[in-house]
């Protein structure tokens, strides 16, 4: 069974849906490459699943270990390089706001982040910058 569907909508625009619950998103292209930029683009998709498999890896390991990370935001800043045209870093800034974490706690949720499957995914060449801010 396939995962997804992504039908062209014309204008540079995609509707994507998740065949099993049917929920869907758009993407535009970027104005700076030719598209409307009034939805996330491709690349920004990628950030934005390596952010949320982050925080869903360290939800994981939160649960496994009776932390509590509710409320945990995870900031993406994408770099683009030209020739070819692609994601060359990705700054990934973590805040947990108010918490008691232990040193050892926070090596289990950088454990976890760092860990996640689409960090693992991505092309080596795309730096990955990530920042845990306690």
């Amino acid at each position: 069974m396939f995962t997804a569907e992504i039908i062209y909508k014309g204008d540079l625009r995609t509707e994507a849906t998740h065949l099993k619950s049917g929920k869907s998103f758009i993407t535009d292209a970027p104005t700076d490459n030719h598209g409307k930029g009034e939805a996330f683009s491709p690349t920004d998709t990628i950030c934005a699943a390596l952010a949320s498999c982050m925080l869903t890896l360290m939800g994981i390991g939160a649960y496994r270990h009776n932390l509590n990370i509710d409320g945990t935001k995870v900031q993406v800043l994408k770099h683009m390089a030209d020739n070819p045209r692609r994601i060359s870093k990705i700054d990934v800034i973590i805040s947990f706001g108010q918490n008691s974490f232990s040193s050892e706690e926070k090596k289990i949720l950088e454990r976890f982040a760092i860990t996640c499957p689409v960090a693992k995914s991505l092309h080596p060449d795309i730096e990955q910058a990530v920042t845990f801010n306690y």
